[in-house]
């Protein structure tokens, strides 16, 4: 029995016969809005509802007449807003079933994953293109254009407080007028069956429903913003990523911008202002970001710097969405509501943009929950003049209304534009690859990470050589290595002392306890040293040594590197001296020489060693004397007159020697005064000092050349050794202490070659194995020590087709969707 009402469709919202159409709401639901709306009739007043949905673009709003009785319109426009709002609330009390629905069955196929593999949803996809293009270098012109909306606005505007209501949870660590956001927080919104968050590189989920959570989640927002800033700065380029999901989120990608400042304050850098700027501008520049520009409502429009700044990058408004933020403090404080309006229709800015929003995001208590922030602000505009009085539809309030605005335009933005970024990153590929081929046609495309696990892979090889080398060799270099540190303490600590007194008995008392003291205190240690450092030159060899052909040199410094942090890292077995104090004292204490051989390798050993201690006394002597008689003529060169003096000093010293062969190491005062005296009647003027080191190096080459002569005499010795020098007037204790030495070398090497084959080459190992592991995790160290331009080629290549396919891919399930 109802009447043909299709002429007064006008009257009743859109959104309820939107509804009627899913929902037989009956003839009581349409009765009661025509009789509410019947009254507007009767004064011929076809207006449209204040709550219409939301229809960017319109501006023709149709005028109430006037009627002279002003008091009956506000009481008919009161009804109307009254019963509008009456199904306003049943239509959201409708979507939170259908919320809780959805939940259900985001649930159940949450439940299913182990079943199937789970299908990632778009925002998801689009997120981690935006993630890698965020780490890409563009060497070679790839812009990124693809769409983000850019969150910018003066600090402390409310910026971070519109994302909340956005996102539906308190997640961004706040400050009382203190600058919170120092970096950019690319937050990706997404529906799920729970409300969580997590970051990009990181499996911790945070429960955005639970508070200790939520103070979690705050706080490592603030630890990852104050770490990624650079010492003597305050703001950072780095972007954190950050994912939200949860239950009837509108899906988009924000990136919230550090709060643009006036003024730089004590405690900040005096480049902050400068670099806020222009990390805003290197993302509004982008021409399919969408601008988010929040303007706070409570502090006069011309202060604001904010608009400014984006009415620069987007002149025309196409892609800018203005938001009013404290609308309550506005409305209390502002004298002329009128004001407000003009705000909000972008009169008093110089700035156009696609739509202009009112929100309230709280009382200004940070302990407020999104829920309670909700109901606050549903009940403000409620009541609220600026929607009695039509200066704002309802389309342009809350932050709910705002969300599918943005999320609305987003999409748009998305579909218009990621086949052209596409089509810009496939040319991109092709020109790389056309690079890689024409350069390196022969390699293979090893991005840093492959590169660094073929180099790690080369180095353990290389440590492990390090135990094929033979024993013999090991023993060897370590024999020769220790005798050439210790050689100068055995002959001048030990053996001269010793072998300037008077009887054997004597000399070997004086061995003994020498030898023992060296034993104790400095020995052990000196072979301990030189085992590392042999192990150190062997390690360094292999490293270095180059394999021919197949030799890369792009790994040379990340050789090097690991070479050094080993070395740096390594620590010789701290019980190895103790052990070895023990071998080798008992080593020196042993006095018997077995056979004819052994005899005559000691004799050979201490000849060498004699032989090359005279060498070296012979080259200082003629550096002290300048050159003989032979080079003067053949070279042409002369003596200084300090030669001459020390070749006067030395002849007179040699008539000492030669009058007296078995002359004590040192010369008597009067001595020095008679040889100075000889000098001085020849009209040299010599110092005691001067003379008393002459001496010391001739005698030094007269002791060395009666000590070959007694080695060689000792040869013949052994049969006399066997017998203890019995009936016999010779003497070769000496012979004996450099057999004592000679054994002592031999198994301190070959106990420190065990020590490394058995221990310290693994230790080495494990320490380069650390030492990678440590690098590999070290992005920084690694794009520092493989450069190059194949390197950064490669790398190129391997992001520009990663984010192709994502792309691709993207594509092809937007268009499934669609």
């Amino acid at each position: 029995m109802m009447p043909d009402l299709d002429e007064y469709k006008w009257i009743i919202p859109d959104f309820i016969w939107e509804l009627d159409e899913h929902i037989d709401l009956g003839y009581n639901l349409v009765s009661e809005v025509i009789g509410a709306s019947d009254l507007l009739l009767l004064l011929g007043t076809p207006g449209e509802t204040a709550f219409r949905a939301t229809d960017q673009g319109y501006d023709g709003d149709k005028q109430y007449k006037k009627v002279s009785d002003k008091e009956k319109i506000d009481q008919l426009q009161e009804e109307l807003l009254r019963t509008q709002l009456k199904y306003q609330r049943m239509l959201e009390r409708l979507e939170k079933e259908n919320k809780e629905l959805r939940k259900l069955v985001l649930q159940r196929d949450d439940k299913g994953i182990h079943q199937r593999k789970l299908k990632k949803s778009l925002i998801d996809m689009y997120s981690e293109v935006l993630d890698i293009l965020s780490d890409y270098d563009a060497s070679y012109n790839t812009q990124d254009h693809l769409p983000r909306v850019v969150v910018v606005g003066d600090q402390s505007a409310g910026k971070t407080s519109v994302l909340e209501m956005i996102a539906q949870a308190r997640i961004f660590p706040r400050g009382s007028g203190e600058m919170m956001t120092r970096s950019p927080v690319k937050v990706t919104l997404s529906e799920g069956p729970h409300h969580v968050a997590l970051f990009k590189d990181s499996s911790r989920e945070f429960d955005l429903t639970k508070e200790e959570d939520l103070a979690a989640l705050r706080n490592e927002i603030e630890i990852r913003m104050r770490n990624s800033v650079k010492e003597g700065c305050t703001v950072s380029t780095e972007t954190i990523s950050l994912s939200v999901k949860g239950p009837g989120l509108q899906r988009m990608v924000l990136v919230d911008l550090p709060g643009v400042i006036s003024t730089v304050t004590s405690g900040m850098a005096p480049d902050t202002k400068e670099t806020i700027f222009s990390i805003s501008k290197a993302y509004m520049q982008n021409p399919n970001a969408i601008i988010l520009c929040i303007q706070d409502g409570s502090v006069d429009a011309e202060r604001s710097i904010v608009t400014d700044l984006v009415s620069q990058m987007d002149p025309q408004g196409k892609r800018t969405i203005f938001v009013l933020t404290k609308v309550d403090l506005a409305e209390k404080n502002v004298a002329s509501p009128s004001r407000i309006q003009q705000i909000i229709e972008g009169k008093l800015f110089p700035m156009k943009a696609l739509g202009y929003f009112a929100v309230v995001t709280g009382k200004g208590n940070s302990s407020e929950s999104i829920e309670s922030i909700k109901e606050y602000e549903e009940e403000f505009f409620q009541n609220s003049k600026l929607l009695k009085t039509c200066m704002l539809k309802a389309h342009q309030v809350t932050t709910k209304n705002l969300s599918l605005a943005v999320s609305d335009c987003f999409w748009k933005m998305v579909r218009e534009s990621v086949e052209q970024q596409a089509d810009a990153f496939k040319a991109t590929r092709f020109n790389l690859e056309t690079e890689w081929k024409n350069n390196y046609p022969r390699l293979r495309e090893l991005d840093r990470n492959e590169l660094f696990e073929k180099a790690k892979n080369e180095i353990l090889d290389e440590v492990i050589s390090l135990t094929q080398v033979t024993p013999k060799h090991w023993e060897e270099i370590l024999q020769k290595t220790l005798w050439e540190r210790v050689s100068t303490h055995v002959i001048e600590n030990i053996y001269l002392p010793a072998a300037q007194t008077m009887n054997s008995g004597t000399f070997n008392t004086t061995v003994d306890i020498k030898l023992k003291q060296w034993t104790d205190k400095q020995l052990p240690n000196k072979a301990v040293e030189v085992a590392w450092e042999t192990l150190q030159e062997e390690f360094s060899r292999f490293m270095t040594e180059q394999k021919g052909k197949e030799h890369d040199d792009i790994f040379d410094k990340l050789k090097q590197a690991v070479k050094e942090e080993t070395i740096k890292r390594h620590k010789w077995n701290e019980r190895a001296e103790d052990s070895l104090r023990v071998i080798q004292h008992n080593a020196l204490e042993d006095r018997s020489i077995s056979d004819k051989q052994q005899w005559d390798a000691a004799i050979h050993f201490m000849e060498e060693t004699l032989q090359s201690r005279l060498k070296d006394t012979e080259s200082v002597i003629e550096d002290m004397v300048g050159p003989d008689w032979r080079k003067r003529w053949l070279y042409w060169i002369g003596r200084t007159k300090e030669q001459n003096i020390r070749n006067e000093t030395k002849n007179e010293l040699e008539k000492l020697i030669k009058c007296n062969e078995e002359h004590a190491a040192y010369l008597a005062n009067d001595e020095v005064t008679t040889v100075r005296k000889n000098l001085e009647a020849r009209g040299i003027t010599v110092d005691p000092c001067l003379i008393k080191d002459t001496w010391h190096q001739i005698y030094r080459r007269y002791f060395l050349k009666t000590a070959l002569n007694h080695c060689n005499l000792c040869r013949r010795g052994f049969y006399y050794y066997q017998r203890h020098f019995v009936d016999s007037e010779l003497e070769c204790n000496d012979i004996v202490l450099f057999w004592r030495i000679q054994r002592m070398l031999a198994i301190t090497a070959n106990t420190l070659r065990q020590q490394l084959t058995n221990t310290e080459v693994r230790r080495l190992e494990k320490n380069v194995k650390e030492v990678l592991e440590d690098f590999a995790e070290d992005n920084e160290k690694k794009v520092k020590l493989l450069t190059g331009k194949r390197v950064q080629l490669a790398e190129d290549l391997k992001k520009v087709r990663e984010i192709q396919e994502k792309l691709e891919a993207f594509i092809e399930a937007l268009h499934q969707e669609k």
